[in-house]
């Protein structure tokens, strides 16, 4: 199924409207308590600074007391606070949208931020009423069968022709794994080798049966086939299906399939950042899922990001920035809660890594890649200006997360210990 060229991204766009909260005369009424934020701000900063130019013409030094990201930002509107304090993240970019505020450099911004995030506390997140409605307009947003169904479109189904644009020749949509005696390393060779380091997890010979879930444009598929192995590839995505479909080759076979639905014994099953995308309700089936299918002996990589354990609740009890604009329905992984659901349905936790630092450089890349395609007029048609804008922010964003080390991805094998299935 073809996407149409006419106000592309849309659906992210139109749905984010009930994330809204606009401050309106508010900002007037609380401008006096300003400082105050600005003062619990600079206390929670304990590593790195913010300098701030506000909308009085003054300027703001918040942290500076020990070595960290260092960001500046001008502040062009006190409605900003307003938002931040109490919209947290989804606050912070309706501000910068509606340009209320700017930085020469998002990204150490959101690192900094993220680097203190514990000491922090709740002093720029969601609060109140603001809190408690955007975590209701996720709930709406929940990975039912047909919500799951959906959310996946809304993101994926942007087009493959938009994704061509800025992913690379791998077309892969997940951290590349870069090692330091290659570089420089460019980002198709880290793809493969991120690629490679899955397969060789689960041990893949010539005629193992392997179980992809959520197999995006077909990439990992097409190199396990190329191992020899037979090949069961799931995904949601009509978009996705349709190019992997058409790059093909070996014994691999793409299916519009949901993970729930899976009923089948493999030797391997892989599964690239695919759990981020189910919610917090559905980690359990997701495991079962994987037990179900594993043979006894067999072995699963999973490759996921993750929220930090101590950071998780209170990320968790609303919706941030990513949830409103750009993954409806999805929510990071609680990496302890996520392994104490393997062990309990005998599936073993051995050789997790953790490569966050791949993941921000990987963002990067994209993201000047990205910018490179718009402006030479590479994105395809139907874009708007608005939509690229959010997208820009939404690759800055998370780099940004990353180098603060609030968030992290991970590769784990899960090895299935029992002959038992969920």
């Amino acid at each position: 199924m073809g996407v149409t060229h006419q106000s592309r991204g849309s659906d992210l766009l139109a749905a984010s409207q009930r994330f809204v909260r606009r401050p309106g005369f508010l900002s007037r009424i609380l401008a006096p308590g300003f400082h105050k934020l600005l003062d619990k701000l600079d206390a929670g900063m304990e590593r790195g600074a913010v300098l701030g130019r506000l909308p009085d013409g003054s300027t703001r030094l918040i942290g500076g007391r020990a070595p960290g990201f260092e960001a500046e930002i001008t502040i062009h509107n006190w409605r900003t606070l307003l938002r931040v304090a109490t919209g947290g993240s989804v606050g912070l970019y309706q501000a910068w949208e509606a340009g209320e505020w700017s930085s020469p450099d998002p990204v150490p911004f959101f690192a900094v931020f993220m680097q203190n995030a514990e000491t922090l506390g709740d002093a720029a997140r969601a609060k109140g009423g603001w809190r408690r409605a955007l975590a209701s307009a996720h709930r709406r947003q929940r990975n039912t069968r047909a919500g799951a169904a959906k959310n996946i479109a809304a993101h994926y189904d942007l087009g493959n022709d938009f994704y061509a644009a800025w992913l690379g020749e791998t077309m892969t949509y997940s951290s590349a794994l870069f090692d330091p005696a290659r570089a420089p390393e460019t980002l198709n060779a880290a793809q493969r080798a991120k690629i490679d380091a899955i397969l060789d997890r689960v041990d893949l010979k010539q005629g193992d049966s392997l179980l992809e879930i959520g197999c995006g444009w077909g990439p990992l598929a097409r190199m396990a086939a190329d191992r020899g192995a037979k090949v069961d590839a799931i995904s949601l995505s009509d978009e996705q299906l349709a190019w992997a479909r058409r790059q093909s080759a070996g014994d691999a076979r793409f299916l519009k399939q949901d993970y729930r639905d899976t009923k089948g014994q493999y030797d391997a099953i892989a599964s690239v950042e695919m759990v981020e995308a189910l919610g917090h309700e559905y980690w359990p089936t997701f495991m079962d899922c994987v037990a179900r299918n594993l043979k006894p002996g067999g072995r699963a990589a999973i490759q996921f990001i993750s929220m930090k354990d101590e950071l998780f609740d209170a990320y968790a009890g609303s919706a941030d920035f990513i949830q409103a604009y750009i993954f409806p329905g999805g929510l990071l992984i609680r990496a302890s809660e996520f392994r104490e659901l393997a062990q309990a349905r005998g599936l073993a936790w051995t050789d997790e890594v953790r490569f966050g630092q791949d993941y921000a450089e990987t963002l990067r890349i994209w993201r000047e890649k990205f910018d490179r395609a718009a402006s030479e007029g590479l994105l395809p048609p139907g874009f708007d200006e608005r939509f690229k804008a959010l997208w820009r922010y939404y690759l800055m964003y998370c780099e940004g997360g990353f180098r603060g080390g609030g968030i992290d991805v991970h590769q784990v094998t899960l090895i299935k210990t029992t002959g038992d299935g969920a």
